[in-house]
């Protein structure tokens, strides 16, 4: 009998790119064999020109992720957890962060542990209005393996992230909107009808002008020299181009992505 190790898929509609867990009696629980799926989807959507957004999905909407396979890690051995769980973990959700295009958490179901952390890879997060998100390792004896400690308190500030982590208690999605963990709350129906919705407008607009300005975003403190050297490089780009004449013309522009 085969192992049950769940898979990761990925499918394309015009510019976006749809990533799913699709591991659902398992509340999509994350593998090495599915970080190791998302890997290699994240490698070829980012030197795909074609793709200007990525969704990230699950099936089912009672659970988005319920995080790692406790079962698959806790059968390794110390250094095989630090050598091989953790850094693919971190190598995959750091390789999703820092993709190009900009990536939508389509979150339907509850999120926990590494599952939250894979939201928190996301630049964008939409939730469903009865979803709860949550930091709950220490609740297992451990801690937040895969970003999830500097990603949280990036986004929501220190106090925060250690009243979450060090409680464990889990995050409402009305709270997650008030503290910016969420930029919008649907009923569970709509939350991929709007998380496309978002895509698509997201991906009408120039995609190298928003895969720059994403960049400048997430540059820090060097954000200044990040919008002077984007802002000269896309001035010159066909896409500047056509929305000048855009504007000018009253119509809607045609980007091209170049």
């Amino acid at each position: 009998m085969q192992a049950d190790v769940g898979r990761v898929t990925v499918k394309s509609d015009w510019a976006v790119a749809t990533i799913c867990l699709d591991r659902p009696h398992k509340h999509n629980a994350l593998t090495p064999e599915m970080l190791a799926q998302l890997e290699q989807i994240l490698m070829t959507l980012d030197s795909d020109r074609d793709t200007r957004v990525v969704l990230v999905t699950a099936v089912g909407d009672r659970s988005f992720c319920a995080g790692a396979d406790i079962k698959r890690f806790k059968a390794l051995q110390p250094l095989d957890m630090w050598a091989h769980w953790t850094r693919l973990g971190h190598r995959v959700f750091d390789h999703l962060a820092g993709l190009r295009q900009p990536t939508i958490a389509a979150v339907s179901g509850n999120a926990y542990g590494g599952g939250f952390e894979l939201v928190l890879a996301c630049d964008l997060r939409i939730l469903a209005e009865d979803a709860t998100l949550g930091l709950t390792e220490v609740g297992i004896g451990t801690l937040p393996g895969w970003g999830g400690t500097g990603r949280l308190r990036d986004l929501v500030g220190t106090g925060r992230a250690k009243e979450l982590i060090l409680t464990g208690e889990p995050l409402t999605a009305e709270r997650a909107l008030a503290w910016g963990v969420a930029n919008q709350l649907m009923p569970r129906a709509q939350v991929s009808d709007a998380a496309h919705a978002l895509a698509n407008k997201i991906a009408a607009r120039a995609p190298i002008a928003v895969q720059m300005a994403k960049q400048a975003i997430d540059a820090g403190d060097a954000y200044q020299a990040m919008e002077q050297i984007s802002s000269a490089a896309t001035a010159f780009t066909e896409d500047a181009a056509e929305g000048f004449a855009s504007f000018t013309e009253k119509r809607d522009p045609q980007y091209r992505g170049a």
